[in-house]
């Protein structure tokens, strides 16, 4: 039995309450649900059907079936591009819905929600014109009666695996390229967070989006997760998330040898050289890091900044940081939110106690903040630990979180070898005036992303992504669309046939 998705009401004292998203309809929810307490407040907001291999096996059939029966690989790229503008705009409309359930269950701020909602409706758009613009090429200069089409096809099924960070943005770097490509979707957000992603069902069957073309299965990942990523039905996985699963994902996907795109984990670095706008730099650094809590896969985790301002700077840095307002998510003024659930808490801190332990100095924050306001919720103070050693734990994991390790390098040269003594390559960012060190630097630093005098920028024309341990395939950007496509070369000759065997 299936029933309508209802849009939960703004203000409703009870949780939403969800079951799977298949087929355009949304099923009544399982008997095992997943309860989702907001982190802000611990208060129940949302309840979520714990999927099981069955549910994600029907998700795929009716994927598998919508490609190879259905319309949609065969419309138009006017005809789908036309289908997304009506979901970008379904989107705008429903924007307050959207942030604040983002806020709600992620701990963001709502200022923070709002810009991932606009965010995503740019993404959306930016699709519905490569949609639109999709071609091949055609080679006819390869002889008098030699033609050739190298022809531009989706890929099939997509299974689109998406993180708890930002639930709706990291969903729209993805789906709206595959469907754009003519491609059907089986996404599986993650557990604590996946409301915007099945409210985008309802979008997609108000935008006129064919039953089908976008399935969601919520629940665990060993289960649901695991079941999509194995199966022979999928021809592609596109997958965000941390390098330890990411591993995971491509030993699963080995039976069909199914593509694989991966944007894992980063441990980036803000490099501030001594000729770089002081307030600027400042800006950007905190930003860098205590941009959605930390919690972000290009976070400017590390601050590696030139000895001869090193200490002036952090004294600016430290007294700034002073000032930021942790509060709750939904209160307009917060400028950090709670982090996400409590076990990933427990292990933001285990890296600040180690950070002592390898001879760290803590100058602002390390601690959590439980009085008060803060009594129901999940909130670190802001915190910065100086001297960090590059052999640390600290300078090397990814710690996921609203914590800082300053390093001081001597140096162009030390800089560029500091930020590349990791394992990760997703993004890196450089603090300076001066043109021919900023494309030094820039060159030189191993990752699919460099900022200059900017940080965790962008926009949906260019393409993200990493290397080494931060994963392999791109997203937005031609590229991002490209990931959803198969090429086919068609070779053509004509006339008569010159006999390759004279007999």
């Amino acid at each position: 039995m299936t029933t309508a998705i209802d849009s939960p009401v703004a203000g409703t004292t009870e949780p939403r309450v969800y079951g799977q998203f298949i087929d355009g309809a949304m099923t009544d929810p399982s008997e095992r649900l997943i309860d989702r307490r907001a982190p802000g407040t611990g208060k129940l907001v949302a309840r979520y059907s714990d999927g099981s291999v069955a549910d994600m096996e029907w998700a795929i059939a009716v994927a598998r079936r919508a490609f190879d029966e259905g319309e949609w690989p065969h419309l138009s790229g006017m005809d789908r591009g036309r289908a997304l503008l009506r979901l970008a705009e379904a989107m705008r409309d429903n924007k307050a819905l959207l942030a604040g359930i983002e806020a709600e269950e992620v701990g963001k701020t709502i200022r923070m929600a709002r810009g991932d909602v606009d965010g995503s409706v740019g993404m959306v758009e930016f699709a519905a014109a490569l949609a639109m613009s999709m071609h091949g090429d055609v080679h006819t200069n390869l002889g008098p009666d030699f033609t050739a089409l190298v022809v531009r096809e989706p890929s099939g099924v997509a299974g689109l695996i998406t993180p708890w960070n930002f639930p709706l943005l990291l969903l729209a770097q993805k789906l709206p390229f595959a469907i754009g490509a003519g491609c059907t979707t089986v996404a599986k957000p993650a557990t604590w967070t996946a409301g915007t992603t099945l409210e985008m069902g309802r979008l997609c069957n108000e935008s006129g989006i064919p039953a089908g073309v976008f399935n969601v299965v919520t629940g665990r990942g060993g289960v649901v997760g695991q079941t999509l990523i194995e199966s022979h039905s999928v021809d592609m996985v596109s997958f965000t998330g941390s390098t330890e699963v990411g591993r995971t994902v491509i030993e699963a996907s080995r039976g069909n040898l199914k593509r694989v795109s991966l944007e894992l984990g980063g441990k980036s670095a803000n490099i501030v050289l001594d000729d770089a706008d002081f307030e600027d730099a400042l800006d950007g650094v905190m930003f860098g890091i205590y941009f959605n809590g930390g919690e972000c896969c290009v976070s400017g985790s590390r601050l590696l900044v030139q000895e001869s301002i090193a200490d002036t700077f952090l004294a600016a840095l430290v007294d700034r940081v002073s000032r930021l307002r942790v509060g709750q998510p939904l209160d307009e003024s917060t400028d950090v939110g709670a982090m996400v659930h409590e076990d990933h808490l427990r292990k933001i801190l285990s890296y600040v106690d180690t950070a002592h332990e390898d001879g760290g100095r803590i100058i602002a924050g390390g601690h959590t903040l439980t009085d008060g306001p803060y009594s129901d919720g999940l909130y670190l103070a802001p915190t910065i630990i100086d001297d960090v050693r590059p052999g640390s734990r600290v300078f090397q994991e990814e710690i996921f979180g609203p914590v800082l390790a300053v390093t001081r390098f001597r140096d162009v040269d030390e800089a560029i070898a500091l930020a590349n003594d990791v394992e990760y390559g997703l993004g890196n960012t450089v603090w300076t005036k001066n043109i021919d060190r900023a494309l030094r630097v820039a060159r030189a630093v191993r990752s699919g992303t460099v900022w200059v005098n900017t940080t965790i920028d962008g926009a949906p024309q260019l393409p993200g992504g990493g290397i080494r341990a931060s994963g392999f395939g791109r997203e937005m950007g031609q590229a991002g669309f490209d990931e959803f496509t198969e090429l086919k070369t068609i070779q053509i000759r004509t006339g008569k046939r010159d006999p390759y065997f004279k007999v």
